[in-house]
């Protein structure tokens, strides 16, 4: 897992790790979900992941567009 940056604070989100076709987030309550192309979309994927390398957004897009779209 990748440290999440968190540039402008507030966050809830501590760390990531990307794949091919997936994104794992963790959340500070030590939570992991998988978002993947087959669940999320792959353009949601996508966009998740430069979020994540950023280290901006990626908790304000999970909330707005995937919140229920990780893989069960």
């Amino acid at each position: 897992m990748t440290y999440y940056n968190n540039s402008r604070g507030g966050s809830n989100i501590l760390s990531y790790e990307i794949g091919n076709d997936f994104i794992i987030v963790e959340f500070s309550d030590f939570k992991k979900y998988k978002y993947s192309y087959q669940r999320a979309g792959s353009s949601y994927v996508e966009q998740m992941k430069q979020l994540a390398i950023q280290g901006n957004g990626l908790n304000s897009f999970i909330n707005k567009y995937v919140k229920k779209l990780y893989d069960i």
